[in-house]
């Protein structure tokens, strides 16, 4: 649906060029929901901008629905945008017009009918939930009312892609909750293809299902959520994923830790699926001599699949405890020795 091959982009600046894409490749399959997350200045925006070609690749290849954006003519180019919408972190709506006209402002440039604008006004308002401010002027609506405007008016011309830049950063929880919630039910009963950009990994957690996280404009590491979530491998992934799921040991348990002298390890145990989990530590706590204690542990459920983390702590001596990581390894559960 979307496929960026080695896509790369600087810009010229009083104090020489900055790289914001550095050969980036990201593909997008059809009815994704498909997030990109990084912190400031990753090049989130330069490249969601790529898809419609708002910004001009210095190389790479752009293909939307098989078709390369980067050779398109002008007039090819407006036609392929209409089968892309877009949704802002500002909105970018018309506040002294009404809810209708704005929804109706991309059908109007298309030169459709009073009818047909009126028809599809309703429907996408409909959609967003919004049908009873049809008349009301932006400026009165609430934020979230404002993106609900803001997606309606991104469906008006029924694409197939739906870009969104930072469309929840400006919201608060109980709104962005909202907001992408409508945005996973219109995936999911419309067939629209999602690609957004975030610098909160939590969207990513609650709607996505495949990620790719950015850092000075290259992508660091990407695939689906569960396998990313389940085991992110570059240390800026990690620090994402660790806002959700937290895989630290209480610093009070630490201290505990530190002063006990007997023999020991302790290890960080991710796994997909908490059952997994579950037959480890009852065949652990067969071994003999091997005790094992829970230092700290996080269940998170993405999409229909819940990621495991546990801090656990293999006390004995070396011969239990080589069991144990024998054990560990045979349930095919990632092991990290911590040490602290």
């Amino acid at each position: 649906m979307i496929t960026l091959e080695s896509v790369s982009k600087s810009y010229s600046g009083k104090f020489g060029s900055v790289d914001a894409l550095i050969d980036v490749s990201v593909q997008v399959e059809r009815s994704d929901i498909f997030g990109i997350v990084g912190f400031s200045g990753a090049g989130k925006s330069t490249l969601i901008r790529m898809v419609n070609r708002l910004e001009e690749p210095d190389s790479g290849t752009i293909l939307v629905d098989g078709d390369d954006v980067t050779a398109m003519t002008k007039k090819q180019l407006l036609n392929s945008r209409r089968n892309v919408g877009m949704v802002f972190q500002q909105f970018n709506l018309l506040e002294t017009k009404t809810v209708f006209r704005n929804v109706a402002m991309p059908l109007m440039l298309q030169g459709k009918s009073r009818a047909e604008i009126a028809r599809r006004v309703e429907e996408v308002l409909d959609i967003v939930e919004l049908s009873d401010k049809r008349d009301a002027r932006v400026s009165q609506l609430s934020g979230g009312q404002k993106q609900r405007v803001g997606i309606a008016r991104a469906l008006a011309t029924e694409p197939d892609i739906l870009l969104c830049d930072e469309a929840t950063s400006a919201l608060d929880p109980k709104t962005t909750e909202a907001i992408l919630q409508l945005l996973k039910r219109i995936n999911q009963t419309m067939g629209v293809t999602i690609l957004l950009i975030t610098h909160q990994m939590q969207v990513v957690q609650r709607i996505c299902n495949k990620v790719a996280v950015m850092e000075a404009g290259r992508v660091v590491e990407q695939g689906s959520v569960i396998d990313v979530f389940g085991n992110p491998q570059s240390a800026t992934t990690q620090e994402f994923v660790r806002t959700v799921i937290n895989d630290q040991i209480p610093e009070a348990v630490v201290d505990l830790v530190k002063h006990d002298n007997r023999n020991a390890r302790i290890y960080r145990l991710r796994s997909v699926g908490i059952a997994s989990q579950s037959v480890l530590l009852a065949q652990l706590h067969r071994i003999n001599g091997l005790e094992i204690h829970i230092l700290a542990a996080t269940v998170e459920q993405l999409e229909d699949t819940v990621i495991g983390l546990f801090h656990v702590q293999l006390i004995g001596s070396d011969e239990a405890i080589g069991l144990g990581e024998q054990h560990i390894d045979a349930a095919g559960i990632t092991k990290e020795q911590v040490r602290i």
